[in-house]
């Protein structure tokens, strides 16, 4: 594993991340979260997170990147496809497991987590693909 590699990919993930969050969760699709229940904070209150989720947007770039590192070898196809697979089994093992059970435990619209987990699944093949590409041999 190359650090140089691991940092740029990951910066580059981050970015891409938080620009693709922007334009589906505050632009495209921000109507999602006016669904009632509406239990979101107020974008004042947001604001004042930025730092906060900006730098766990980073960490979890690096996360996605180290795990794609490490498993690389391991991992079916060649460059972009490598990337787009390991992208959809981190959607599948992550995302779909994490929120298919939300409206059974939170006060939120189903509307809203079938929205994340589409969205989450574009946005891991999105970034596998050019993680892929990245590391491609």
């Amino acid at each position: 594993m190359k650090l140089k590699k691991i940092l740029l990919s990951s910066i580059i993930i981050w970015i891409v991340s938080a620009v693709f969050g922007f334009i589906t969760c505050g632009y495209l699709f921000n109507w999602v979260y006016q669904l009632p229940p509406n239990i979101w904070k107020s974008a004042e209150i947001m604001a004042g997170n930025l730092v906060w989720m900006n730098l766990i947007g980073l960490f979890t770039a690096t996360i996605f990147v180290l795990v794609f590192a490490i498993l690389y070898k391991g991992i079916p196809r060649k460059g972009m496809k490598k990337g787009i697979v390991y992208g959809f089994f981190v959607w599948l093992l992550i995302a779909v497991s994490g929120m298919i059970t939300m409206p059974f435990y939170m006060t939120i619209s189903p509307v809203v987590v079938a929205y994340w987990i589409i969205q989450a699944l574009v946005l891991n093949i999105i970034i596998g693909a050019i993680l892929g590409a990245i590391y491609k041999e």
